[in-house]
């Protein structure tokens, strides 16, 4: 299921950005960001890369994906990590009580998806599909910082199939292609806790 913040109204402009970006591909060719407004993508597209992306990575049971503004995630990232600032994706798995319907739950903040989607010189609908699927991986169980590299390789192989560019992990190995707009380094995930509150 995709949720959309009601101050991201997904039929109107989002606030255009207007600096150069600066780092990743687009910085390297010297690109600019978009002068025209940019648009959410619908929730019926998302919403059809969400089955795929759950089925590629094996994750059965209802997820839900709330696209939200950096004030949101940095009130969730603050109020579940400790860290007072905002981030691209933050993972919630459900509690083991429900594991077997539903999977938990992922936000996005659709500010850093633009601006990471310009550094890295790919539509906002491509790094939104990045950070669900990054999202989705922590659901499944995945923890790129505490793992021995498993969590990237798993990403890389779904990537191919999924068609995606560079995955978060690899932009964070590799400082020349990661945005610095990402200040904590890493997506969260946090267990057995949920951005909604689930029925009993």
């Amino acid at each position: 299921m995709i949720l959309i913040d009601p101050g991201l109204k997904s039929d109107s402009p989002l606030n255009p950005v207007s600096a150069k970006p600066s780092s990743g591909p687009a910085a390297a060719s010297g690109r600019k960001l978009p002068a025209k407004p940019l648009r959410l993508p619908s929730t019926r597209t998302l919403a059809r890369f969400l089955t795929r992306a759950q089925t590629a990575v094996r994750l059965r049971g209802q997820v839900t994906v709330l696209l939200t503004s950096d004030a949101a995630i940095r009130d969730l990232n603050a109020r579940f990590r400790g860290k007072n600032q905002p981030t691209d994706v933050l993972s919630f798995p459900a509690s083991k009580l429900v594991q077997s319907q539903e999977k938990g739950d992922v936000a996005i903040s659709v500010e850093t998806a633009i601006r990471q989607s310009v550094e890295q010189g790919h539509s906002l609908t491509t790094e939104i599909k990045v950070l669900m699927l990054h999202g989705l991986l922590h659901l499944a169980g995945h923890d790129h910082e505490t793992d021995a590299g498993e969590m990237r390789k798993r990403e890389q192989i779904l990537r191919a199939k999924l068609g995606l560019p560079l995955g978060l992990i690899e932009r964070a190995a590799s400082p020349a292609l990661s945005p610095k707009v990402r200040k904590d380094g890493a997506t969260a995930r946090i267990r057995s806790r949920t951005i909604r509150r689930r029925k009993p």
